[in-house]
């Protein structure tokens, strides 16, 4: 067993206040989000993935580091880095929204919260947007302050999630909808709770505000839901991807619009704020997109675990689009996947050929997401 003080690739890569506990815990090996180690393994994925939608997993996810945003003008800066309509946001609400840069594309889709009147977190997926939101502010004339304060959030998911939180907070806990979310405390540990998370699944995400208390929230939250049969986990890849949720490097980038994954909803071109992509969305609305994100089943023998390159998907011997995220999901016993296709091609029913590292294979187009798709169990 690796010491956690012999792990590491020096200084450069940071270390999330539950580093040590996830390696007591028997994480097994780590990747690099926000330039920081996240868990991604802990010994058996298919595992995971049944703790997950049976019972509840907890997930170190500090890589999800917060862009704090305040000041007088907060709220109009906030509205600038994004096309979803603010004006309805209330304090103590979450949103997902898309962050776009000048020609529309997408730098990273984050949930906002907002904390206060003047008073925002951009808790990120995986790229600088605090350098980004710094560069806009420069010449933007208005009065904000941006930084990363010291919050490291985890995230408490699966069905038994909210018997553990009742343990944890007590009754009223059980009152926090869907998106919302409060300022706790636990143990004198200085906590933010949203009804949150990566999984399709009920579940929360706890932010810690003091990187020192890391350990000691680890351990009581692992505590509080043993009886529950609680395990330490990892974001699932088979879970997001049924529920066809996005990663970001993989499923979008700075290259990809937002109504090339149907996410249309996210887009208010009529609202009076200005931001920034908004004439750019404008042309890409008007003019239609020739490509689209769909989901696909792969008939092959189940895949050992996630793709690692995107694998190229043809059609009548042309090259049509790419696999973005693939995973074989026991539950639905397929290999789904979610894919960027030419528009043409991202018909339900359609079949294209996907070349797997094995060979070419056929595949489907199916409806996304391939499972639970009111997202019924996550806002129940």
């Amino acid at each position: 067993m690796m010491h956690a003080d012999e792990f590491g690739f020096g200084t450069q890569i940071r270390k999330s206040p539950y580093f040590d506990a996830t390696v007591r815990w028997g994480a097994k090996g780590f990747s690099v989000y926000n330039h920081m180690y996240i868990p991604r393994d802990f010994g058996d994925p298919e595992q995971n993935f049944w703790s997950l939608v049976n019972d509840a997993i907890l997930c170190d996810v500090a890589v999800e580091r917060q862009v704090e945003i305040t000041g007088p003008d907060a709220a109009k800066f906030v509205q600038m880095l994004t096309p979803r309509d603010l004006s309805g946001m209330a304090v103590g609400q979450c949103k997902y929204v898309l962050i776009t840069n000048a020609e529309g594309g997408i730098l990273n889709d984050p949930i906002l919260l907002r904390l206060a009147e003047n008073q925002f977190w951009i808790s990120l997926a995986d790229s600088d947007i605090l350098l980004w939101a710094q560069g806009v502010a420069v010449h933007s004339g208005l009065d904000v302050r941006i930084g990363e304060p010291d919050v490291s959030p985890l995230q408490l998911q699966g069905p038994k999630s909210g018997l553990i939180m009742q343990s944890l907070f007590g009754d009223d806990i059980l009152s926090l909808k869907y998106y919302w979310l409060r300022e706790l405390e636990l143990d004198g540990i200085p906590l933010v709770v949203s009804r949150t998370g990566w999984s399709s699944e009920l579940g929360y995400e706890i932010y810690l505000r003091d990187g020192t208390k890391g350990d000691a929230l680890w351990e009581r939250i692992m505590a509080a839901g043993m009886e529950f049969g609680i395990k330490p986990g990892h974001t699932s890849s088979i879970r997001r991807i049924e529920g066809g949720m996005l990663s970001y490097h993989a499923d979008a980038d700075i290259n990809t619009n937002p109504y090339e994954l149907g996410l249309d909803r996210l887009v208010d071109l009529d609202m009076e704020a200005e931001f920034i992509g908004k004439a750019a969305l404008r042309r890409i609305r008007d003019a239609g997109v020739t490509r689209r994100q769909v989901g696909l089943i792969i008939d092959a023998d189940p895949l050992k675990g996630p793709n690692t390159t995107f694998w190229q998907i043809n059609r009548d011997g042309a090259e049509v689009g790419k696999v973005t995220s693939a995973v074989y999901s026991p539950r639905l016993e397929r290999n789904i996947a979610l894919a960027m296709v030419a528009a043409e091609h991202a018909h339900v029913g359609h079949q294209v050929e996907v070349v797997l590292p094995s060979g070419p294979t056929t595949a489907t187009v199916v409806e996304r997401p391939f499972f639970d798709p009111k997202k019924s169990l996550a806002a129940a």
